[in-house]
């Protein structure tokens, strides 16, 4: 495993990426705010909207075919063509956190297929997911268990809007109780 990454997302009026849209899907949705900075260090508190943290980790409910598969196919974050991006934070319910992790795999791959769906869409739509209950934060009151970033050119729009319709029909998604839908565009 890769060393844990600490990232922030800073919402306000500066920043590098261009909120076009921010929807709740479930739950409460985040103030409205311009601009977004995802900052891949430790960062000094600053003004801002609302910031969201998360740390990238271990793959939980990934078997070592589909690790292999996801790195295979797998694209980096900030390629120039992929100007569009969307932040999806994801808080899921008690009952979800009450399963055991077997329990939680088998939903998860074996009846939604998570990650079959994921790979789906690689490379064209680049993603890393970034857990905020591994900070500790979420027993704090951080609004989020999971903030997930996806990256991808305008061609591939319509894949992303596929890929999430297809996540959102599992039986995965009957246990999100909170999630909300963040669009942006990077100016070039």
């Amino acid at each position: 495993m890769a060393t844990p990454l600490l990232v922030s997302f800073i919402a306000g009026d500066r920043g590098p990426w261009r909120i076009v849209a921010s929807a709740a899907v479930i739950g409460d949705a985040l103030p409205a705010a311009a601009r977004l900075t995802m900052a891949e260090a430790p960062v000094e508190d600053r003004p801002s909207v609302w910031t969201l943290r998360g740390i990238t980790s271990n793959h939980r409910y990934t078997s070592r075919d589909e690790a292999l598969a996801l790195r295979a196919r797998q694209q980096g974050l900030g390629r120039t063509e992929a100007r569009c991006a969307a932040l999806i934070p994801i808080r899921k319910s008690a009952a979800w956190w009450d399963l055991a992790q077997d329990e939680r795999r088998a939903i998860m791959e074996e009846r939604s297929r998570h990650i079959a769906i994921g790979l789906d869409y690689l490379p064209a739509v680049a993603r890393r997911l970034h857990h905020c209950r591994d900070l500790g934060l979420s027993a704090a009151g951080e609004p989020f268990d999971f903030l997930t970033w996806f990256e991808y050119a305008p061609e591939a729009a319509a894949d992303f809007e596929r890929l999430v319709e297809r996540l959102r029909a599992t039986e995965e998604w009957r246990f999100v109780e909170r999630e909300v839908d963040v669009r942006l565009m990077r100016d070039t």
